[in-house]
């Protein structure tokens, strides 16, 4: 049904189509590539140990800036009426850094962690102002079915761009994998103007007499988290989503960096990595139907059990085939968790306010990510590995399934 409507209305195919272009940075810079050549190129003749450190603090720095930033921010869209203005700001930022990756050589690690940080900025803030489009584009019966057709196509842009950006790194090394930061840049532009030409502007949020766009974009945001404890729902999912997503973050971010610590090649890395995006398009669709039928908390709970599964495979993980078991196994459950935990919160919030509250979604996964990357920067200095990461960010999972739960929308009594 949900797939048959895409053909039809232009507006979901551009909304969806967005998902395709910054899919490209969270498969090619944030997953795969520039990890890798952060590690074997920016940071050659530095200590090792070090530059994987590092790595985990600017991503939790990242993260926090973001959580800091993106409530007041999304109030001022809702405010203002100017949502899609700002996500042309935020993907002109990752865009922006994406491209001037592009011109980084050996030793430059700490214009690469720079460079990284920004573009870690402007894709957080796309997706905040992306994601708050959901309520006005779908009816509750169809965010969901909705949400994983943009993961699942999303998945499949980016897995595709990934697969073209490897050969260019196979075939022409450093000059390759520049090329490939380019790529990223032009692809993420391309698929933004359909969003910018047929997504219409939601209609702004009313604002109290005498209030102030400014006024707005700091008081509203303190307004809402103090009513939170009004809403239970809203508050048990967003503390669930505080737990859960650093494992799914953290996962997303630190896979090749664990992978490589390990001596696989750069081979099994990626042709993995690969696999998992393909994996996780049938995968993220099938999630969107079984909600359909049990609901989006139901089916959540589902895929978060099977990463508490994988963060125990971890330890284990020793040879190339162990990681291609796991790889395949995020790629089942990923799309999945992702695209009903965006559709189930859109369930819980009024229109109105979309950018605000997912500025609090937001929120909430930064927060939790500034702690998963941290904790795997400090076991890398402290142990010399990342082993022990997967029994640490299992404990997040349970927890979040516990405080999951306790929210009653979204699944069938």
């Amino acid at each position: 049904m949900i797939l048959r409507d895409l053909l039809r209305r232009l507006d979901w195919r551009a909304w969806v189509l967005q998902d395709v272009g910054n899919s490209a940075f969270a498969t090619t810079i944030l997953a795969v590539l520039y990890p890798l050549y952060y590690r074997e190129v920016l940071g050659a003749g530095a200590e090792a140990s070090s530059v994987l450190a590092w790595w985990g603090y600017v991503s939790a720095l990242s993260m926090l800036l973001t959580a800091l930033l993106a409530p007041g921010l999304g109030a001022l869209a809702d405010g203002a009426g100017r949502r899609k203005g700002a996500l042309l700001a935020a993907t002109a930022l990752g865009v922006g850094a994406s491209a001037a990756m592009g011109l980084l050589g050996e030793g430059h690690w700490v214009w690469g962690l720079a460079l990284f940080a920004l573009g870690s900025l402007g894709f957080s803030f796309n997706n905040v102002f992306y994601d708050s489009f959901l309520p006005h584009l779908a009816a509750p019966e169809e965010r969901a079915g909705l949400s994983s057709a943009g993961y699942a196509l999303g998945y499949l842009g980016g897995g595709t761009l990934l697969v073209a950006n490897a050969a260019l790194a196979g075939f022409w090394g450093e000059a390759g994998f520049r090329l490939s930061f380019l790529s990223v840049a032009l692809w993420w532009g391309l698929f933004t103007l359909p969003f910018l030409r047929h997504v219409g502007e939601p209609p702004p949020s009313p604002r109290e007499p005498g209030e102030t766009w400014g006024a707005s974009a700091y008081g509203r945001p303190w307004r809402t988290l103090l009513g939170l404890r009004h809403q239970p729902d809203l508050l048990w999912f967003l503390g669930a989503f505080w737990l859960y997503n650093d494992g799914i973050g953290t996962i997303m971010r630190m896979g090749v960096l664990y992978g490589s610590s390990l001596g696989l090649g750069q081979g099994t890395l990626l042709g993995a990595l690969v696999a998992t995006q393909f994996v996780g398009v049938p995968c993220t669709i099938l999630f969107g139907r079984l909600a359909g039928r049990w609901g989006d908390r139901r089916v959540l709970m589902a895929g978060l059990g099977g990463y508490l599964a994988l963060c125990a495979f971890i330890p284990f993980v020793v040879r190339p085939w162990h990681f291609w078991v796991l790889a395949l196994g995020v790629g089942v459950v990923q799309g999945g968790t992702q695209a009903l935990s965006r559709s189930l919160f859109a369930s819980l919030v009024p229109k109105e306010r979309s950018a605000e509250l997912y500025g609090f979604y937001d929120l909430s996964s930064k927060f939790a990510g500034v702690l998963g990357p941290f904790l795997f920067g400090l076991l890398a200095q402290l142990t010399g590995s990342l082993r022990m990461g997967g029994p640490v960010l299992g404990l997040f999972f349970l927890g979040g399934m516990a405080m999951l739960r306790r929210v009653r929308a979204g699944g069938r009594p």
